[in-house]
């Protein structure tokens, strides 16, 4: 939780130029936001740092989720199509909609949506079996990723607008973009710490949980519900971030043990901690130029992986 608020406070008070938080914070709390600390801080630096925050929890929570209901520590939202979905439909409103505002926005979340849903769908027709639901996931992924490919080869203006959104970062962002995202994220979170019990039990193996009278099916279909919302939200304005859903769940069971009553609140504050940290240093090392935090993530989050692929291979 320090850390969380720390990173917050960095966030808001450091960049291209240091500003005063506390002074610019009591400028805007009476009203009268005159000064450029003020300004940079209402109209730049606040946006930001609630966007990271949010994202940040978001994609760490539904990462660990993912996890849980198909019991592999290598997993993420990506596994279900959520990026490669979020990223075709982002394109082609930007294509179809070009210069709407919000378009790549919609795009983004309904096609997390849709993804995910063919892909349950798809496992459904098949068992619902684990196995089957990362098949299906790489199957969605691969023709999403096509039709990205082909919106961007048949209209290549969306490349060069869409650019930043295939990075991901949070330059330029404000609070119109991540207001219709906040509350779906909000409420997502709260319906995840609904489920703590469950997921524990799911993660003893689905023939245990059955034997316990756990509807597997209907916990699994709503950790994968709220994983969607969840990264679905963050990526519509924080473009296709990577590894968070990796990384901070592996941390979080380092730190908390294997309890979901303490990995999901865990989860959230590490995650939001994690990516406003990145955003912060992303400004800072190549001051006054700014690296997307999807690249830095990227550097970081590609090592911790090959790392957990070979830790598994000894064991």
């Amino acid at each position: 939780m320090l850390l969380t608020l720390l990173s917050a406070l960095l966030g808001a008070g450091a960049g291209a130029s240091f500003i005063d938080v506390p002074s610019a914070l009591g400028e805007i709390l009476s009203g009268r936001a005159e000064s450029p600390d003020a300004r940079i801080l209402l109209y730049v630096r606040l946006p930001r740092v609630c966007a990271s925050l949010l994202a940040g929890s978001a994609l760490a929570v539904a990462g660990l989720l993912i996890q849980a209901v198909l019991s592999n520590p290598l997993a993420s939202p990506n596994v279900i199509g959520v990026n490669a979905g979020a990223g075709f439909f982002a394109f082609l409103f930007m294509a179809v909609l070009p210069g709407s505002t919000g378009a790549c926005a919609l795009g983004a979340f309904l096609g997390a949506l849709t993804a995910t849903l063919i892909v349950y769908a798809v496992a459904a027709a098949a068992g619902a079996g684990k196995l089957t639901i990362i098949l299906a996931g790489v199957a969605v992924s691969s023709i999403f990723t096509a039709g990205l490919n082909a919106v961007k080869t048949f209209s290549p203006e969306t490349l060069y607008n869409g650019s930043t959104f295939l990075i991901g970062g949070f330059s330029g962002v404000s609070m119109a973009d991540i207001t219709p995202a906040w509350v779906c994220i909000l409420l997502a979170l709260l319906g995840c710490m609904l489920l703590p019990r469950q997921l524990d039990v799911l993660c003893l193996g689905e023939e245990t949980a059955r034997s316990l009278g756990q509807p597997v099916g209907v916990i699994r279909f709503a950790a994968i519900i709220l994983s969607c919302v969840l990264a679905g939200c963050a990526v519509s304005f924080s473009g296709l971030i990577g590894f968070v859903g990796l990384i901070v769940p592996h941390i979080t069971r380092r730190l908390f043990g294997q309890s979901h009553r303490w990995l999901l609140p865990g989860a959230c504050l590490l995650g939001a901690c994690l990516v406003t940290f990145s955003d912060l240093l992303s400004r800072l090392l190549f001051s006054p130029y700014e690296i997307p935090v999807g690249i830095l993530l990227s550097l970081t989050g590609g090592p911790f992986f090959l790392f957990l692929i070979l830790r598994r291979r000894r064991r």
